[in-house]
């Protein structure tokens, strides 16, 4: 499994590279200034970024005691970045369209923009994520 300083490194790159790509493709897609993306972005950040440290340690856990390993297999990263951002999604809304003072229906749609782009991040940055910095494999994991 990955070290608490292994996972603070992932977490903060994830967010960083996501949070500087996410502002300025929603600026531009929706037409709202950087300033008034950037601190919805950045509060989103702080969400997800606790909530990717905690999601993260739990997945590991999970995968360690059913199948012993924490590598992910294709199927198992797919599974993975939706049920991350199917929590984000629900957690984000209503706090976008609050701070934007959007529809519920507008803040869905940037919000599903959001997570799509999140999707695709979190699918790339996490597969490079573990060619960089892989995990070593210990006595007990080589023996299943």
């Amino acid at each position: 499994m990955r070290t608490t300083k292994d996972r603070i490194r992932h977490t903060l790159g994830f967010e960083l590279i996501g949070l500087a790509v996410l502002v300025t493709l929603i600026s531009w897609l929706f037409d709202f200034n950087m300033h008034a993306i950037g601190p919805i972005a950045v509060f989103g950040s702080i969400i997800a970024t606790i909530w990717n440290y905690f999601y993260n340690l739990l997945y590991d856990h999970f995968m360690l005691k059913r199948y012993g390993d924490v590598h992910k297999t294709l199927p198992m990263r797919v599974l993975h970045a939706f049920m991350f951002e199917g929590g984000l999604l629900i957690l984000f809304l209503p706090m976008i369209a609050w701070y934007l003072s959007i529809s519920l229906w507008q803040a869905f749609i940037m919000d599903i923009t959001m997570a799509i782009f999140y999707l695709v991040h979190a699918f790339i940055y996490n597969w490079g994520y573990d060619k960089v910095f892989a995990i070593q494999k210990t006595s007990s994991q080589s023996k299943t």
